[in-house]
């Protein structure tokens, strides 16, 4: 009787090693990961200590958890908090949104040109840093030559201090960042649609579906996953309010609501070198990020499982 040689998988040194042009490719990015993503954790430790440059991370003295402690019972705590949970909740809830609806308006116009050059327009304040659209602001809402507040008083009212006003950042800046970076995740929706079969439209015209009916039952669910992806990565990240313009739209008359955990860090850990102190808030503000991106996930999960998705 013939024996019948039964083959073995390969190894995985030897699956590799068939597919090392892959591995090659991607290993740019595997360094990158360790070197700025992973490696820079092992800071995380002066969290828990009195850091001294001079003895380095391991020398330092262990105080544990003296300084959330310090930070939870701040007098900047409540305020703090209060308006970066602000902001970003009304960032999430106005900025995400636009993107979704004007890639469906654009994807539904039927001029090619007309459809390229909106899209064109969305798109081309993405390109703009945010140092000069904060300059922008800062020119066109100038209480004495802004022309936004010569507007206001052509029609009878007194110039404002737009950007002194403490009730005006948070408006300014959700709007701005809608203006700014809605151009950038309309290609992303306007591509999940491009990725839509056209046969199911044509169907629907058949049908008799009018535009609107055509957009709820099939651009809406071709883009959902997308649209579930995205807001996932947006509540993940939704603590990490834009530092960059916070720092530049907050002035001494406007700090009662512009002081959010990203500026108050970097007057802590920079400016006043407390350097422990603003790693413990940096820490307590990722961690608060981790447990939000987990809980959507485990929410997300089980309603796929629940609608059998």
């Amino acid at each position: 009787m013939s024996q019948v040689a039964i083959s073995r998988p390969p190894g995985v040194l030897r699956r590799m090693g068939r597919l090392w042009q892959v591995y090659l490719l991607v290993l740019p990015a595997l360094v990158y990961l360790v070197m700025f993503k992973f490696w820079p954790m092992y800071g995380v430790q002066i969290a828990f200590r009195n850091y001294n440059p001079v003895d380095g991370f391991s020398g330092s003295p262990f105080v544990g958890w003296q300084h959330f402690e310090r930070f939870f019972g701040s007098p900047q705590f409540e305020r703090v908090l209060e308006n970066t949970l602000t902001l970003a909740v009304v960032n999430l809830l106005v900025a995400f949104p636009v993107p979704v609806m004007l890639a469906l308006m654009v994807n539904n116009l039927r001029d090619g040109r007309l459809r390229k050059f909106v899209n064109g327009v969305l798109y081309s304040p993405t390109f703009i840093s945010t140092v000069v659209v904060v300059g922008m602001m800062y020119v066109l809402l100038s209480p004495r030559s802004g022309l936004v507040n010569h507007l206001v008083t052509l029609f009878g009212g007194e110039p404002v201090l737009f950007m002194g006003s403490p009730e005006w950042f948070r408006p300014l800046f959700v709007s701005s960042t809608v203006w700014q970076e809605s151009g950038f995740q309309l290609v992303i929706y306007l591509a999940a649609l491009s990725a839509i079969d056209p046969a199911l439209h044509d169907a629907a015209r058949v049908d008799g579906a009018n535009t609107w009916q055509r957009i709820r039952h099939i651009d809406v669910p071709g883009i959902l996953p997308t649209v579930v992806v995205l807001f996932m990565l947006a509540v993940g990240n939704l603590m990490n309010v834009s530092f960059e313009k916070a720092l530049l739209m907050q002035t001494p008359l406007n700090r009662e609501t512009s002081q959010v955990i990203q500026t108050y860090v970097y007057q802590a850990g920079l400016q006043q070198a407390q350097f422990s102190y603003s790693a413990a808030i940096g820490l307590f503000n990722s961690v608060i990020n981790l447990a939000l991106l987990v809980t959507f996930h485990v929410v997300v999960r089980r309603a796929r499982r629940g609608q059998g998705i």
